[in-house]
């Protein structure tokens, strides 16, 4: 908006129900403004920060608030000289008879001020005004007499300063002694004593403010979508939300759920004839949602000719276009992988098109490439670390070796090789160094038994839990222990890597064969193939029946084991409805009767949510059987097992305590937790049945897999890989799929996800070697 003359009103307000349906314009002064706000510079700016009809540059007269930015409103000449807290300039004190002599003054025979009227005290008073305003005029037009008008503690550094550059005194005379440094501090253990349950914060962005979900509502109103979604929109598109979404309307598709078609249908109703197919702001959106789709399939970034496939087919007319005014806009940012550096708008027309192009060009959202770049700078970063003498005392082990000369060690191992990294982080300990293990599920602390003051990763990244931090906001720790590293997603493998210290030892340790993150990347599959670090591989392998047979698949052999225990169970079916009656049976009957497991400590795990076998269609069939109930509160009992999650992978199993006015009460592993009622169905399913990738970090006594015949096309080794190891004593696997299971396990897992990661930690070592040829 283009800012109005000084003295200026944005013109006539609107009427009363437009100015209802649609909010101010947001500005630098941020949503709803008001031109008397004492802290919002208004002189010379139109009515971008304040409402409509308000006048913003009244302050001419007294070169107020417009020349100095006085945050309580006073004149120019009351901030430039220490004005009045109450935001009155010392002329205006003046006139009112303070105590001051007026510029016209003048003392009697007797020493005694010369009495005035009290017209000519206003005059003066005026007169006075106007030359401190003439005076302020020239001092602006003059040279800047730099520090001339600090006082107290600002004027007091800035003498400091010059002192020093002039070398009257050391900078050393300016500094306290330093303060010894505290004794190492060791991580609290996690067994404490529990907290009091309160209401648990959702992962992701806060909850919007009433007032803009109320205005997000009304545009959605007037577009004709649904109102339930105006929280949702609200959170993702931030304060402005609705002013975003009355300018654009096919920002709708960054709310999770919303399918092209549905945006297309909601801009032609709020922009009418302006709507148009070729529209820069509808291809820019539809750019950034298949990005973000490819992104729930664990792709950072996509190859540009699949990006133009995949917008031809949502109807965009010229894909090449629109690939290219994305890129422009900012939208997304583009990649050649294989050179140093990366383009992003510059010659983004060559580098969208070249049907016959040698080096592959991908399209990215920034969030996604910034992450794997301070990943992949902050990993480089810790592989730098060179050997640390402390080390020299530990136990002898290869693992132990590998860590005293580098800071980054990857370690790889089934569940039983856990043990190795966590006996690490408890010698280190021993050593007087601190030391801290982290797992990614609650699921997986508890395994590790109450003896191991283990954390999970969300908890330290948040500091709910763990090492505290240092002044520079890294965690307080000499050596760091992350388990289930497949499961990180790149950008808290991010979040983690920064908050590592320089010094700090930080060792990657998971199983390679299980299913990668939920969210985008394959963080620990990239580090292992760029080789930027020591590699250590346990050989320690999981024992019995059910480690024979999962260390099988995991080399693409599904053999015949001997289970003398019943460790392993077969049930054949016919078709998805007998795939579901066998599974309530083994879950609520056999297993408990047969193996003394309860039901409670049974897992199905199954190849997705929906299908005549998937997880909606068990969970009833398991809720009817194990906690019949109508579902009162949301769907839920009190007594049904759930699934809480507020971000994809990270999943908590419960149980369905009461509900009361603040929300549904669950019994969670890690403590009690409240949902509110507005986030239970967002955040809550029952969890009787999970798919591989809800159950990937988390094991229990007993495991039913549910493979139904229309299952056959998902399956792979690294799937019937995780899903055949969730059970720590027992496997039943209710089979429907015939020979696809034995073909799936023999063929060789496909790299099904494209991230740039492996190739930026590839071009940082190759930078390092050139650096340093002795390497």
């Amino acid at each position: 908006m283009t800012a109005l003359p000084r003295g200026e009103t944005p013109g006539t307000p609107p009427p009363a129900d437009e100015d209802a349906a649609q909010p101010p314009a947001p500005g630098p002064a941020g949503p709803g403004a008001d031109a008397a706000d004492p802290g919002t510079p208004q002189g010379g700016t139109g009515g971008a920060g304040a409402p409509a009809g308000t006048a913003t540059g009244q302050d001419t007269a007294d070169e107020g608030v417009a020349d100095t930015g006085a945050p309580d409103g006073s004149s120019a000449d009351g901030a430039a000289e220490g004005g009045a807290p109450d935001g009155a300039g010392r002329a205006g004190s003046e006139r009112a008879g303070g105590g001051g002599a007026t510029a016209e003054g003048t003392a009697g025979a007797d020493g005694a001020p010369a009495e005035l009227s009290e017209a000519e005290a206003e005059l003066a008073a005026q007169r006075e005004l106007r030359e401190r305003i003439e005076r302020r005029k020239a001092e602006k037009a003059g040279p800047v007499d730099s520090g001339g008008k600090l006082q107290g503690v600002a004027a007091q550094l800035l003498a400091a300063v010059r002192a020093v550059e002039s070398g009257e005194q050391a900078a050393a005379a300016f500094y306290e002694p330093p303060v010894p440094p505290a004794p190492p501090r060791r991580p609290a253990p996690v067994e404490a004593a529990p907290a009091p349950p309160r209401p648990e914060r959702p992962a992701g962005p806060r909850p919007a403010a009433p007032e803009a979900v109320a205005e997000v509502r009304a545009v959605l109103a007037a577009g004709g979508a649904p109102g339930a979604l105006a929280e949702q929109v609200a959170e993702a598109l931030g304060e402005f939300a609705a002013v975003s979404l009355r300018e654009d309307p096919w920002r709708l598709l960054a709310v999770p759920g919303v399918l092209p078609e549905q945006a297309d249908g909601f801009a032609r109703a709020l922009l009418g004839a302006e709507c148009a197919p070729g529209d820069g702001r509808r291809t820019d959106a539809l750019v950034a949602w298949v990005l973000q789709r490819a992104a729930l399939q664990g792709h950072t970034a996509l190859d540009a000719a699949r990006v133009r496939t995949a917008l031809a087919g949502l109807g965009v007319q010229d894909p090449e276009e629109a690939v290219r005014h994305a890129v422009a806009q900012g939208v997304v940012l583009v990649f050649h992988d294989g050179e140093e550096d990366h383009e992003e708008a510059e010659g983004a027309e060559a580098e969208t098109e070249a049907p016959g192009e040698s080096v592959p060009v991908l399209v990215g959202l920034d969030r996604y490439a910034l992450a794997e770049e301070s990943l992949a700078d902050g990993l480089a970063r810790l592989a730098r670390s060179g050997p640390d003498p402390r080390w020299a005392a530990a136990p002898p082990s290869g693992l132990a070796r590998a860590v005293a000369g580098h800071g980054l060690v990857t370690h790889t191992g089934g569940e039983a090789a856990r043990s190795e990294p966590v006996a690490l982080a408890a010698a280190a300990r021993g050593l007087g160094l601190r030391a801290a293990v982290a797992v990614h599920t609650e699921n997986g602390r508890r395994r590790l038994g109450p003896d191991v003051p283990a954390v999970t990763v969300e908890a330290l990244l948040s500091g709910t839990a763990g090492p505290g931090r240092d002044p520079e906001g890294a965690v307080a720790l000499d050596l760091l222990v992350v388990l289930d590293a497949p499961l990180l997603d790149v950008e808290a493998a991010a979040m983690l890597v920064e908050s590592v210290p320089d010094g700090c030892r930080l060792v990657l340790s998971g199983d390679p064969g299980v299913l990668p993150s939920a969210g985008a990347g394959r963080v620990f599959a990239d580090l292992l193939a760029a080789r930027l670090c020591p590699q250590v591989a346990s050989r320690t392998p999981d024992p019995g029946p059910l480690g024979e047979l999962v260390s099988g698949i995991g080399i693409g052999e599904l053999q015949q084991v001997e289970a003398p225990h019943k460790e392993v169970v077969i049930v054949p079916v016919r078709d998805a409805g007998e795939a579901v009656h066998r599974t309530v049976q083994l879950v609520a009957d056999s297993v408990p009767r047969a193996l003394g497991v309860p039901s409670t400590q049974t897992q199905v795990v199954t190849v997705g949510h929906g299908g005549s076998a998937g997880t909606r269609a068990l969970n009833a069939a398991l809720k009817q059987r194990l906690n019949p109930g109508p579902g009162r509160f949301g769907g839920f009992d009190p007594g049904d097992r759930v699934a809480y999650a507020t971000v994809p992978g990270r999943t908590r199993m419960g149980r369905v305590v009461s509900a009361d006015a603040e929300g549904l009460r669950l019994e969670c592993e890690g403590g009690e937790v409240v949902v509110a009622k507005d986030r239970v169905q967002a955040v809550l399913r029952h969890g009787w049945a999970l798919t591989a990738h809800q159950a990937a970090g988390m094991r229990w006594p007993a495991a039913v897999v549910v493979l139904p015949g229309d299952a056959a096309q998902a399956l792979d080794r690294t799937w019937v890989y995780t899903a055949f190891s969730r059970g720590e004593r027992h496997l039943s696997v209710v089979h429907g799929v015939d020979q696809a299971l034995p073909r799936a396990v023999a063929q060789a897992p496909a790299q099904s996800r494209i991230t740039r990661l492996r190739t930026l930690l590839e071009g940082l070592a190759a930078a390092d070697g050139e650096e340093d040829p002795a390497e």
